[in-house]
């Protein structure tokens, strides 16, 4: 690797971990989400052109946003809760074996049938927050 790509590697590390540490709960909650669609079209794309290892890592990373969102779930502050933690678990279930099995379809469906629009609704529910919110005066909603 070269100085000017870690220069520019490094510069984009500052850059993710500010963003990070400077986004709302919602956007956080967005920004899981983008990154579990990604990671489940980058694993269907490898279960696709037969790259297993690919398709592991990425099916795994999945399977951990997964398990972050429903650490940080409180059933008991919302009635769906409950809900929402018995379709992370089935969630968790279907890439496993999408996982064991290298089944593309069981990736996409999982991806297309859940995953998607559970990231639309987190987004559309985000986007109500934010333009209910009054701004603070410090640039932040």
């Amino acid at each position: 690797m070269t100085s000017t790509t870690y220069g520019r590697r490094a510069q984009a590390n500052r850059y993710l971990a500010d963003s990070l540490s400077t986004a709302s709960p919602a956007a956080l909650l967005v920004m899981l989400y983008d990154r579990l669609v990604l990671d489940l079209q980058r694993a269907e794309q490898a279960q696709r052109d037969g790259d297993r290892e690919t398709a592991h890592v990425n099916l795994v990373h999945a399977q951990d946003i997964v398990n972050e969102l429903m650490s940080s779930l409180d059933v008991e502050k919302w009635d769906g809760g409950s809900g929402l933690r018995a379709l992370y678990t089935w969630v968790l279930q279907e890439l496993t074996a999408a996982n064991v099995s290298g089944d593309a379809e069981r990736t996409a469906a999982c991806r297309t049938s859940t995953v998607e629009p559970l990231a639309e609704a987190w987004r559309q529910a985000a986007l109500e927050h934010l333009s209910s919110t009054p701004a603070t005066g410090h640039g932040v909603a």
